[in-house]
């Protein structure tokens, strides 16, 4: 995980292409890719099974990991539900879990 992450602790571009070119056949697999990524897991917390919720907690890394996710335009689509103001994010990963991943 390190060669993903720069001297500072922040995703490198090519940990940001892997997640927005992620395949749509592993969706749960890149979610727990981003998910040892994430700097602050206080902000990632799990509801139940099928739903995610996260906040970037304004640190611009974590920021730069949910534009990717944004750019992987299959799992936008299937799972994105929400965004408010302040970097909160829901996620419903039960499309993505019914297709295998």
């Amino acid at each position: 995980m390190e060669e993903l992450l720069d001297d500072d602790g922040y995703p490198t571009e090519e940990a940001l292409k892997r997640i927005a070119e992620w395949p749509h056949t592993d969706l749960l697999g890149m979610v727990d890719f981003v998910r040892e990524l994430w700097r602050y897991p206080n902000f990632w917390a799990e509801e139940g099974e099928d739903r995610l919720n996260i906040s970037t907690g304004g640190w611009s890394g974590n920021e730069s990991l949910i534009d990717a996710m944004q750019n992987n335009r299959m799992f936008w689509i299937m799972c994105w539900h929400q965004s408010t103001r302040g970097g909160h994010y829901t996620f419903d990963l039960s499309r993505a879990r019914r297709m295998g991943g």
